[in-house]
């Protein structure tokens, strides 16, 4: 009696593990600098053992992830991701040290020619890649606001990017400004005039 008493006890845990899991966010801007992409590199809010567990090799740039395979892999750790924007895909970034190894590297293209340097220049200054969650500040008149949103294209330090607001469903016309980053509004000029300058030194 005490027995079954017992498997009935460990199999109700057992169905309750899931509810008991620890919620979690995803970052804004999930990067990994050594190749082995974590838990802890995508979610705020995960600890402990849950954050080293690796959930993919990132072998490039970028690594993609299936959101609903993510989600399920984070809650067997006991990470709980709600997934509230709806994503389909989630992309990990290299770090900024993997960053500067890929870019002495050299460009691998289609053609035997080497690539030419204002192409080389433009991967060497990508800060943005298509589908890659943006922070994007609105600043005029000491006013800042900040929202977060998925990058349409892909966009180098001075272009313009297209950034979904997963809240309103609405495109944000900003300029990239560094690795997730991105500005709106008359900052967006300044930005855009900024790295055309640096861009003509350069040359």
């Amino acid at each position: 009696m005490k027995f079954s008493r017992l498997i009935l006890s460990l199999a109700a845990l057992a169905v309750a593990s899931p509810a008991l899991a620890g919620p979690v966010a995803l970052k804004a801007n999930p990067v990994d600098d050594d190749g082995r992409v974590t838990l802890g590199d995508i979610f705020d809010g995960a600890t402990g053992a849950a954050a080293e567990v690796v959930v993919g090799t990132r072998a490039g740039p970028s690594l993609i992830f299936d959101a609903g395979a993510l989600q399920a892999q984070a809650l067997r750790a006991g990470l709980r991701w709600e997934n509230p924007a709806g994503l389909s895909r989630v992309v990990v970034r290299a770090g900024s040290a993997d960053v500067d190894a890929s870019a002495a590297a050299p460009v691998s293209t289609s053609s035997t020619s080497a690539p030419a340097p204002r192409q080389r220049a433009a991967v060497a200054q990508r800060a943005i890649a298509r589908n890659d969650m943006v922070q994007v500040a609105f600043v005029s008149g000491g006013v800042k606001l900040t929202i977060t949103g998925r990058a349409l294209r892909n966009a180098a330090v001075g272009e313009a990017v297209p950034v979904l607001n997963l809240q309103s469903g609405r495109t944000i016309d900003a300029v990239a400004v560094a690795p997730g980053r991105a500005v709106t509004g008359p900052a967006a000029f300044s930005a855009r005039a900024e790295a055309a300058s640096s861009s003509t030194i350069i040359r």
